[in-house]
Protein backbone atom coordinates (compact mmCIF):
# COMPACT_ATOMS: atom_id res chain seq x y z
CA UNK A 1 0.00 0.00 0.00
CA UNK A 2 2.30 2.58 1.06
CA UNK A 3 4.66 1.17 -2.03
CA UNK A 4 1.36 2.13 -4.03
CA UNK A 5 1.30 5.42 -2.88
CA UNK A 6 5.06 6.07 -3.06
CA UNK A 7 5.45 5.16 -6.60
CA UNK A 8 2.83 7.59 -7.26
CA UNK A 9 4.26 10.60 -5.87
CA UNK A 10 7.62 9.63 -8.06
CA UNK A 11 5.84 9.80 -11.08
CA UNK A 12 3.93 12.86 -10.12
CA UNK A 13 7.34 14.39 -9.19
CA UNK A 14 8.61 13.50 -12.39
CA UNK A 15 5.82 14.11 -14.29
CA UNK A 16 6.12 18.05 -12.71
CA UNK A 17 9.65 18.17 -13.28
CA UNK A 18 9.59 17.56 -16.87
CA UNK A 19 7.31 20.78 -16.70
CA UNK A 20 9.43 22.60 -15.39
CA UNK A 21 12.17 21.80 -18.29
CA UNK A 22 9.64 22.31 -21.05
CA UNK A 23 8.48 25.36 -19.41
CA UNK A 24 12.18 26.62 -19.28
CA UNK A 25 14.15 29.14 -21.96
CA UNK A 26 17.18 27.36 -21.31
CA UNK A 27 19.10 30.31 -24.05
CA UNK A 28 22.11 31.55 -22.60
CA UNK A 29 22.81 35.42 -24.09
CA UNK A 30 26.38 37.21 -24.08
CA UNK A 31 26.73 39.13 -21.49
CA UNK A 32 26.84 43.09 -22.84
CA UNK A 33 26.79 42.28 -26.49
CA UNK A 34 26.21 44.33 -29.16
CA UNK A 35 23.38 41.99 -30.21
CA UNK A 36 21.44 39.86 -27.38
CA UNK A 37 22.97 36.97 -28.70
CA UNK A 38 21.30 33.70 -27.80
CA UNK A 39 23.74 30.59 -27.42
CA UNK A 40 23.26 27.50 -27.65
CA UNK A 41 22.14 25.95 -23.92
CA UNK A 42 24.25 22.84 -24.88
CA UNK A 43 27.42 24.42 -25.05
CA UNK A 44 29.87 23.39 -22.69
CA UNK A 45 32.42 26.61 -21.89
CA UNK A 46 35.99 26.05 -22.90
CA UNK A 47 39.16 28.30 -22.47
CA UNK A 48 41.29 28.36 -26.13
CA UNK A 49 45.01 27.60 -25.10
CA UNK A 50 47.80 29.77 -26.75
CA UNK A 51 50.19 26.76 -26.95
CA UNK A 52 48.94 23.77 -29.26
CA UNK A 53 50.45 21.69 -26.30
CA UNK A 54 47.83 23.09 -24.27
CA UNK A 55 44.70 22.51 -26.63
CA UNK A 56 41.80 20.90 -25.16
CA UNK A 57 40.06 18.72 -27.04
CA UNK A 58 36.79 18.92 -28.90
CA UNK A 59 33.82 15.96 -29.46
CA UNK A 60 32.25 15.62 -32.64
CA UNK A 61 28.62 16.59 -32.41
CA UNK A 62 29.32 19.23 -29.85
CA UNK A 63 29.07 22.89 -28.67
CA UNK A 64 31.41 25.00 -27.41
CA UNK A 65 31.55 28.35 -25.81
CA UNK A 66 35.06 30.39 -25.80
CA UNK A 67 36.15 33.83 -25.96
CA UNK A 68 39.01 35.38 -27.53
CA UNK A 69 40.71 39.02 -27.23
CA UNK A 70 42.10 41.32 -29.47
CA UNK A 71 45.25 40.14 -31.80
CA UNK A 72 45.04 36.61 -29.74
CA UNK A 73 45.83 33.26 -31.68
CA UNK A 74 43.35 30.12 -29.67
CA UNK A 75 44.35 27.08 -30.01
CA UNK A 76 42.00 23.63 -29.51
CA UNK A 77 42.40 19.85 -30.73
CA UNK A 78 40.77 17.54 -32.34
CA UNK A 79 41.40 13.20 -33.32
CA UNK A 80 40.37 12.60 -36.19
CA UNK A 81 40.61 8.91 -38.24
CA UNK A 82 41.57 8.47 -41.41
CA UNK A 83 38.84 8.49 -43.44
CA UNK A 84 36.06 11.24 -42.16
CA UNK A 85 35.42 14.88 -42.92
CA UNK A 86 35.30 17.16 -40.18
CA UNK A 87 34.41 20.82 -39.72
CA UNK A 88 34.30 23.11 -37.09
CA UNK A 89 33.07 26.67 -36.91
CA UNK A 90 33.49 29.53 -34.70
CA UNK A 91 30.63 32.54 -34.54
CA UNK A 92 32.44 35.55 -33.16
CA UNK A 93 30.15 37.68 -31.28
CA UNK A 94 31.72 41.35 -30.46
CA UNK A 95 30.44 43.22 -27.26
CA UNK A 96 28.31 46.46 -26.44
CA UNK A 97 29.60 49.65 -27.95
CA UNK A 98 33.01 47.70 -29.44
CA UNK A 99 34.49 49.75 -32.41
CA UNK A 100 35.44 47.52 -35.26
CA UNK A 101 37.15 48.57 -38.39
CA UNK A 102 37.19 47.61 -42.06
CA UNK A 103 39.57 43.85 -41.79
CA UNK A 104 38.44 43.09 -38.33
CA UNK A 105 37.62 39.35 -37.95
CA UNK A 106 38.18 35.71 -37.23
CA UNK A 107 40.17 33.00 -39.41
CA UNK A 108 39.53 29.79 -38.33
CA UNK A 109 41.74 26.66 -39.81
CA UNK A 110 42.43 23.58 -39.27
CA UNK A 111 46.20 22.27 -38.83
CA UNK A 112 47.86 18.79 -38.63
CA UNK A 113 50.96 19.07 -36.11
CA UNK A 114 53.44 19.59 -38.32
CA UNK A 115 51.58 22.87 -39.34
CA UNK A 116 50.23 21.88 -42.24
CA UNK A 117 47.09 23.72 -43.35
CA UNK A 118 43.87 21.31 -44.29
CA UNK A 119 41.60 24.78 -45.00
CA UNK A 120 40.91 28.05 -43.44
CA UNK A 121 38.21 30.49 -43.81
CA UNK A 122 37.85 34.15 -42.74
CA UNK A 123 35.07 36.31 -41.53
CA UNK A 124 35.86 39.99 -41.36
CA UNK A 125 33.97 43.12 -40.96
CA UNK A 126 34.16 44.73 -44.61
CA UNK A 127 32.17 47.57 -46.06
CA UNK A 128 29.36 47.35 -43.35
CA UNK A 129 31.78 48.07 -40.07
CA UNK A 130 29.14 47.60 -37.23
CA UNK A 131 29.30 44.67 -34.57
CA UNK A 132 27.51 41.86 -35.30
CA UNK A 133 28.05 38.07 -34.58
CA UNK A 134 30.31 36.77 -38.09
CA UNK A 135 31.27 32.87 -38.56
CA UNK A 136 33.32 31.13 -40.54
CA UNK A 137 34.64 27.53 -40.61
CA UNK A 138 37.62 25.47 -41.21
CA UNK A 139 37.35 21.47 -42.77
CA UNK A 140 39.20 18.60 -42.93
CA UNK A 141 38.41 16.68 -46.03
CA UNK A 142 40.11 13.22 -47.30
CA UNK A 143 40.60 13.27 -50.70
CA UNK A 144 41.26 9.99 -52.93
CA UNK A 145 44.85 9.75 -53.34
CA UNK A 146 45.72 12.94 -51.27
CA UNK A 147 48.31 13.06 -48.52
CA UNK A 148 48.39 16.42 -47.23
CA UNK A 149 45.92 16.23 -43.84
CA UNK A 150 44.53 12.40 -44.72
CA UNK A 151 46.18 10.57 -41.99
CA UNK A 152 44.28 9.88 -38.42
CA UNK A 153 45.78 11.71 -35.32
CA UNK A 154 45.57 15.08 -33.84
CA UNK A 155 45.30 17.74 -35.54
CA UNK A 156 44.51 21.70 -34.27
CA UNK A 157 42.13 23.92 -34.89
CA UNK A 158 43.86 27.66 -34.80
CA UNK A 159 41.23 30.66 -34.51
CA UNK A 160 42.85 34.03 -34.86
CA UNK A 161 41.44 37.60 -34.24
CA UNK A 162 42.31 40.26 -36.29
CA UNK A 163 41.77 43.91 -34.71
CA UNK A 164 42.88 47.14 -35.67
CA UNK A 165 44.45 49.54 -33.11
CA UNK A 166 41.73 52.09 -33.09
CA UNK A 167 38.81 49.26 -32.78
CA UNK A 168 37.73 48.73 -29.09
CA UNK A 169 39.93 45.80 -27.00
CA UNK A 170 37.04 44.00 -25.71
CA UNK A 171 37.31 40.38 -25.64
CA UNK A 172 34.72 38.71 -28.69
CA UNK A 173 32.65 35.74 -27.30
CA UNK A 174 33.14 32.35 -29.83
CA UNK A 175 30.59 29.79 -30.00
CA UNK A 176 32.70 26.60 -31.46
CA UNK A 177 31.04 23.36 -33.32
CA UNK A 178 32.50 20.32 -34.21
CA UNK A 179 30.73 18.29 -36.65
CA UNK A 180 31.82 15.44 -38.95
CA UNK A 181 30.47 14.64 -42.19
CA UNK A 182 28.75 10.80 -43.02
CA UNK A 183 30.09 8.65 -44.98
CA UNK A 184 29.24 8.57 -48.67
CA UNK A 185 26.83 5.20 -49.68
CA UNK A 186 28.91 1.83 -50.70
CA UNK A 187 29.89 2.26 -54.17
CA UNK A 188 29.16 5.90 -54.52
CA UNK A 189 30.92 7.76 -57.39
CA UNK A 190 31.17 11.36 -56.89
CA UNK A 191 31.92 13.59 -59.35
CA UNK A 192 35.33 15.45 -58.95
CA UNK A 193 34.59 18.60 -60.65
CA UNK A 194 31.79 21.26 -59.36
CA UNK A 195 29.65 22.39 -61.90
CA UNK A 196 30.65 25.52 -64.31
CA UNK A 197 26.91 26.70 -65.03
CA UNK A 198 23.56 26.88 -63.25
CA UNK A 199 20.62 29.12 -63.80
CA UNK A 200 21.06 32.58 -62.10
CA UNK A 201 17.39 34.99 -62.83
CA UNK A 202 16.10 35.14 -59.11
CA UNK A 203 12.48 33.71 -59.49
CA UNK A 204 9.39 35.50 -58.21
CA UNK A 205 8.63 34.04 -54.52
CA UNK A 206 4.91 32.93 -54.00
CA UNK A 207 2.84 36.03 -53.21
CA UNK A 208 1.11 37.05 -50.14
CA UNK A 209 3.32 39.05 -47.50
CA UNK A 210 3.47 36.61 -44.10
CA UNK A 211 4.29 38.10 -40.47
CA UNK A 212 7.81 36.29 -39.03
CA UNK A 213 9.70 37.63 -36.15
CA UNK A 214 13.44 36.67 -36.54
CA UNK A 215 15.36 35.12 -34.04
CA UNK A 216 18.36 36.34 -32.40
CA UNK A 217 21.27 33.19 -33.34
CA UNK A 218 21.45 30.07 -35.41
CA UNK A 219 19.99 28.53 -32.40
CA UNK A 220 16.74 30.15 -32.49
CA UNK A 221 16.33 31.12 -35.67
CA UNK A 222 12.95 31.19 -37.29
CA UNK A 223 12.30 28.58 -40.17
CA UNK A 224 11.19 29.48 -43.16
CA UNK A 225 9.81 28.76 -46.55
CA UNK A 226 9.80 29.85 -50.03
CA UNK A 227 7.65 33.23 -49.24
CA UNK A 228 7.70 36.80 -49.08
CA UNK A 229 8.39 37.61 -45.16
CA UNK A 230 7.52 40.61 -43.17
CA UNK A 231 9.81 41.43 -39.97
CA UNK A 232 10.90 44.42 -38.09
CA UNK A 233 14.18 45.23 -37.48
CA UNK A 234 15.80 47.81 -34.78
CA UNK A 235 19.61 50.03 -35.23
CA UNK A 236 22.19 47.69 -33.85
CA UNK A 237 19.62 44.41 -34.05
CA UNK A 238 20.80 41.44 -35.80
CA UNK A 239 17.75 39.13 -37.01
CA UNK A 240 18.24 35.24 -37.81
CA UNK A 241 16.09 33.07 -39.93
CA UNK A 242 16.90 29.23 -41.31
CA UNK A 243 15.83 27.59 -45.10
CA UNK A 244 15.64 23.93 -45.44
CA UNK A 245 17.42 23.11 -48.43
CA UNK A 246 17.97 19.81 -50.03
CA UNK A 247 20.19 18.26 -52.61
CA UNK A 248 19.88 19.73 -55.86
CA UNK A 249 17.81 22.43 -54.80
CA UNK A 250 18.94 26.48 -55.16
CA UNK A 251 17.64 29.10 -52.82
CA UNK A 252 17.52 33.01 -53.53
CA UNK A 253 17.37 35.49 -51.05
CA UNK A 254 16.20 39.28 -51.00
CA UNK A 255 16.20 41.61 -47.97
CA UNK A 256 14.66 44.63 -48.56
CA UNK A 257 13.79 48.20 -45.66
CA UNK A 258 10.76 50.10 -45.91
CA UNK A 259 10.72 53.51 -46.13
CA UNK A 260 10.69 55.97 -43.29
CA UNK A 261 9.43 59.74 -42.89
CA UNK A 262 12.51 60.61 -40.11
CA UNK A 263 14.87 61.80 -42.51
CA UNK A 264 16.76 61.53 -46.35
CA UNK A 265 20.34 61.36 -44.51
CA UNK A 266 21.44 58.84 -46.98
CA UNK A 267 24.05 55.86 -44.89
CA UNK A 268 26.35 53.76 -47.19
CA UNK A 269 25.82 49.95 -46.16
CA UNK A 270 23.41 50.46 -43.51
CA UNK A 271 22.30 46.44 -43.54
CA UNK A 272 24.26 43.82 -43.95
CA UNK A 273 22.68 40.67 -45.70
CA UNK A 274 24.52 37.34 -45.07
CA UNK A 275 23.85 33.32 -45.58
CA UNK A 276 25.70 30.38 -43.64
CA UNK A 277 25.47 26.71 -44.38
CA UNK A 278 24.25 24.03 -42.00
CA UNK A 279 27.97 23.59 -40.69
CA UNK A 280 28.18 27.14 -39.96
CA UNK A 281 30.42 28.26 -42.85
CA UNK A 282 29.99 31.42 -44.86
CA UNK A 283 28.22 31.27 -47.76
CA UNK A 284 27.72 34.90 -49.68
CA UNK A 285 26.47 38.91 -48.16
CA UNK A 286 25.39 41.69 -49.60
CA UNK A 287 24.96 44.97 -47.80
CA UNK A 288 22.66 47.67 -48.75
CA UNK A 289 22.42 51.93 -48.48
CA UNK A 290 19.92 53.45 -46.76
CA UNK A 291 18.32 56.93 -47.33
CA UNK A 292 14.94 57.37 -45.66
CA UNK A 293 13.38 55.28 -49.54
CA UNK A 294 12.74 51.73 -49.85
CA UNK A 295 15.57 50.12 -51.04
CA UNK A 296 16.75 46.46 -51.03
CA UNK A 297 19.71 44.04 -51.83
CA UNK A 298 20.17 40.16 -53.09
CA UNK A 299 22.62 37.58 -52.39
CA UNK A 300 24.53 36.56 -55.67
CA UNK A 301 23.41 33.51 -57.46
CA UNK A 302 24.36 30.27 -55.91
CA UNK A 303 24.22 26.92 -57.32
CA UNK A 304 22.17 24.23 -56.56
CA UNK A 305 23.18 22.39 -53.70
CA UNK A 306 25.61 19.25 -54.64
CA UNK A 307 28.42 17.03 -53.12
CA UNK A 308 30.81 18.26 -56.44
CA UNK A 309 30.59 21.99 -55.30
CA UNK A 310 33.51 21.14 -52.65
CA UNK A 311 35.91 21.10 -55.48
CA UNK A 312 35.00 24.40 -56.76
CA UNK A 313 37.96 27.28 -55.73
CA UNK A 314 35.30 29.43 -55.30
CA UNK A 315 34.19 29.87 -51.67
CA UNK A 316 30.55 30.66 -51.87
CA UNK A 317 30.33 27.73 -54.26
CA UNK A 318 32.18 25.54 -52.39
CA UNK A 319 30.26 26.04 -49.35
CA UNK A 320 27.21 25.10 -50.97
CA UNK A 321 28.51 21.52 -50.70
CA UNK A 322 25.85 19.74 -48.52
CA UNK A 323 22.05 20.05 -47.82
CA UNK A 324 20.20 20.86 -44.59
CA UNK A 325 19.00 24.41 -43.47
CA UNK A 326 20.66 27.25 -44.52
CA UNK A 327 20.86 30.35 -42.06
CA UNK A 328 19.96 33.84 -43.12
CA UNK A 329 20.70 36.60 -41.17
CA UNK A 330 20.17 40.63 -41.36
CA UNK A 331 21.73 43.99 -39.26
CA UNK A 332 20.87 47.15 -38.74
CA UNK A 333 23.68 49.69 -38.59
CA UNK A 334 23.55 51.01 -35.53
CA UNK A 335 24.07 54.02 -36.88
CA UNK A 336 20.33 54.14 -38.74
CA UNK A 337 19.32 55.36 -34.52
CA UNK A 338 20.88 58.90 -35.23
CA UNK A 339 18.69 59.94 -37.87
CA UNK A 340 16.23 57.31 -38.16
CA UNK A 341 15.69 56.82 -34.38
CA UNK A 342 15.61 53.45 -32.28
CA UNK A 343 11.83 52.22 -33.70
CA UNK A 344 12.23 48.88 -36.04
CA UNK A 345 12.28 49.25 -39.77
CA UNK A 346 9.91 47.21 -41.69
CA UNK A 347 12.10 44.74 -43.17
CA UNK A 348 10.71 42.33 -45.60
CA UNK A 349 12.65 38.90 -46.72
CA UNK A 350 11.86 37.47 -49.98
CA UNK A 351 13.43 33.56 -50.10
CA UNK A 352 12.89 31.16 -53.43
CA UNK A 353 13.50 27.08 -52.78
CA UNK A 354 13.86 25.86 -56.55
CA UNK A 355 13.76 22.50 -58.14
CA UNK A 356 12.87 18.92 -55.94
CA UNK A 357 15.02 17.68 -53.59
CA UNK A 358 17.52 14.47 -54.50
CA UNK A 359 18.48 11.24 -52.89
CA UNK A 360 20.72 11.77 -50.33
CA UNK A 361 24.40 10.43 -51.20
CA UNK A 362 25.01 9.44 -47.61
CA UNK A 363 24.93 6.26 -45.84
CA UNK A 364 22.69 6.31 -42.45
CA UNK A 365 20.86 8.94 -41.36
CA UNK A 366 22.42 12.73 -42.74
CA UNK A 367 22.38 14.09 -39.53
CA UNK A 368 22.66 18.13 -40.11
CA UNK A 369 23.01 17.62 -43.54
CA UNK A 370 20.25 16.22 -44.83
CA UNK A 371 16.05 17.51 -45.00
CA UNK A 372 13.46 15.34 -43.22
CA UNK A 373 9.86 16.02 -43.26
CA UNK A 374 10.00 17.44 -40.05
CA UNK A 375 11.81 20.42 -40.99
CA UNK A 376 9.55 20.90 -43.94
CA UNK A 377 6.91 21.28 -41.08
CA UNK A 378 8.73 23.39 -39.33
CA UNK A 379 9.41 26.00 -42.19
CA UNK A 380 5.44 25.80 -42.96
CA UNK A 381 4.71 26.74 -39.26
CA UNK A 382 7.68 28.96 -38.66
CA UNK A 383 8.70 27.14 -35.63
CA UNK A 384 12.55 27.80 -34.24
CA UNK A 385 14.64 24.61 -33.06
CA UNK A 386 13.90 25.31 -29.63
CA UNK A 387 10.43 25.84 -30.20
CA UNK A 388 9.82 22.21 -31.93
CA UNK A 389 11.98 20.33 -29.24
CA UNK A 390 9.43 22.23 -26.40
CA UNK A 391 6.39 20.51 -28.61
CA UNK A 392 8.20 17.30 -28.64
CA UNK A 393 8.63 17.66 -24.85
CA UNK A 394 5.85 19.12 -24.12
CA UNK A 395 3.93 16.02 -26.36
CA UNK A 396 5.99 13.34 -24.18
CA UNK A 397 4.55 15.69 -20.85
CA UNK A 398 1.20 15.05 -22.14
CA UNK A 399 1.59 11.24 -23.07
CA UNK A 400 3.59 10.58 -19.37
CA UNK A 401 0.45 12.37 -17.53
CA UNK A 402 -2.23 10.50 -19.12
CA UNK A 403 -0.11 7.25 -18.57
CA UNK A 404 0.70 8.31 -14.95
CA UNK A 405 -2.80 9.13 -14.91
CA UNK A 406 -4.16 5.78 -15.77
CA UNK A 407 -1.65 3.83 -13.47
CA UNK A 408 -2.72 5.72 -10.60
CA UNK A 409 -6.88 5.56 -11.75
CA UNK A 410 -5.85 1.56 -11.92
CA UNK A 411 -4.06 1.42 -8.41
CA UNK A 412 -6.50 2.90 -6.15
CA UNK A 413 -9.24 1.16 -8.10
CA UNK A 414 -7.33 -2.04 -6.97
CA UNK A 415 -6.79 -0.76 -3.97
CA UNK A 416 -10.51 0.04 -3.02
CA UNK A 417 -11.46 -3.56 -4.55
CA UNK A 418 -9.26 -5.07 -1.92
CA UNK A 419 -10.44 -2.72 0.71
CA UNK A 420 -14.13 -3.70 0.05
CA UNK A 421 -13.19 -7.33 0.05
CA UNK A 422 -11.26 -7.09 3.24
CA UNK A 423 -14.40 -5.86 5.20
CA UNK A 424 -16.79 -8.08 4.13
CA UNK A 425 -17.11 -10.90 7.21
CA UNK A 426 -16.82 -14.42 6.05
CA UNK A 427 -19.60 -17.00 5.17
CA UNK A 428 -20.75 -19.06 8.00
CA UNK A 429 -19.52 -22.95 7.79
CA UNK A 430 -21.92 -25.22 6.12
CA UNK A 431 -24.46 -27.03 8.62
CA UNK A 432 -24.72 -24.41 10.47
CA UNK A 433 -21.46 -25.27 12.37
CA UNK A 434 -19.64 -21.71 13.81
CA UNK A 435 -16.04 -21.80 11.94
CA UNK A 436 -12.96 -23.50 13.96
CA UNK A 437 -11.96 -20.99 15.93
CA UNK A 438 -14.58 -18.71 15.91
CA UNK A 439 -15.94 -17.66 19.51
CA UNK A 440 -18.84 -19.38 20.78
CA UNK A 441 -22.68 -18.34 19.71
CA UNK A 442 -24.19 -16.44 22.67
Amino acid sequence: MNRQRNRGRVTLASIVAMCAVASTPGQAQAADSAVAYTFDPAATSVRGAETNAEATELKPGSVYRSSIKKAQKLYYRLELDASTDAYVSAVAVPRTAGEVAYGDGITVSIRDLDDNRCSSQDAAFESAEFPRPIAAYAHRTVEKGGTTCAAGGTYNVLIERESKATSAPDAWDLELRFETEPALKDGESMPTEAPENWPSASPVPPSGKQKRSGGSSFYDGTSLESGEWVDGIAPGQTRFYRVPVDWGQQIFATAALSNSGKSTEYLGNALALSLDNPARGHVDDAALSYSGAPNSVALDPLPPVAYENRHDSAEDVSAMRFAGWYYLSVTLSPKVAEYYGDDPIGLTLKVKVVNDGKTSPYQGDAGIFGVTDDDRDMARSGRSAPEAEKSDTMKLVAAAGIGAGAVLVLGLGAWTLLARRRAVPPPPASGGQRPTGGPPRA
